[in-house]
């Protein structure tokens, strides 16, 4: 590889931005394209398939067969919250390739015997969240039910690009969060980017349920195409 396109790559790795590695089979010459320069690019429908699913590849395009190289930044799931369903998520996230960071300010709960080996700030949202660099590959997951502490993390979150926004909660409980993000200037395309009541609806009960409802959710969002279809 073009030494000057591999300090791009990894330019862009570090930054925890998205790039595809076009090769040319036949000639072996290589190009690399950023996810930002994706809609112009000939083979945009091409690389935006193979971005979303995260899969390397060969396509065969209108100027012969191509192997796309794709670079994309772990999915980083933000759980508000060290509770039982945090403890039952994380290794079903690891299961699937993601991190987490589980923030929480209260001690009791956020401490290194209940999540062993896992990034965690027992601070408040407001504070930990900025320390971050939250992108379009983060997840939050609001699950404290307490909204000193789930109310500052969703400000947040609703103010960045993350992919995917989950808060626990019933739907009356949903009700009365929607009147204080209002109150506190968000709109209503704003708040329907919130996965409310959080995770897939398949009647989860227990904490284990409940975190399998809420990676599937966040995975047939990660997976969704553009225009919010998946075919």
């Amino acid at each position: 590889m073009d030494l000057s396109l591999l300090s791009k790559l990894n330019e862009e790795r570090s930054a925890r931005r998205a790039a595809v590695l076009v090769t040319d089979m036949a000639s072996g010459k290589q190009r690399l394209v950023l996810e930002s320069e994706l809609s112009s690019d000939p083979l945009s429908n091409e690389l935006s398939d193979a971005l979303r699913m995260g899969k390397s590849g060969v396509v065969e395009t209108s100027e012969g067969k191509v192997f796309l190289t794709v670079q994309a930044p772990v999915v980083r799931i933000v759980a508000i919250g060290a509770v039982h369903i945090s403890q039952a998520l994380v290794p079903m996230a690891q299961q699937l390739g993601f991190d987490v960071v589980i923030v929480d300010p209260r001690t009791a709960f956020a401490s290194p015997e209940r999540f062993p080996n896992i990034e965690m700030h027992a601070e408040w949202p407001d504070v930990a969240l900025p320390k971050l660099g939250v992108d379009r590959y983060t997840a939050f997951v609001m699950l404290t039910h307490d909204p000193k502490i789930d109310d500052p993390a969703l400000f947040i979150a609703l103010k960045s690009s993350s992919f995917y926004i989950g808060a626990l909660g019933s739907r009356k409980t949903h009700a009365t969060r929607i009147e204080r993000l209002k109150t506190a200037g968000f709109n209503d395309d704003d708040i329907a980017r919130i996965h409310a009541p959080i995770g897939l609806n398949i009647g989860g009960i227990s904490p284990a349920e409940v975190a399998l409802s809420i990676l599937a959710q966040i995975t047939a969002q990660l997976r969704l195409k553009p225009d919010g279809t998946r075919a």
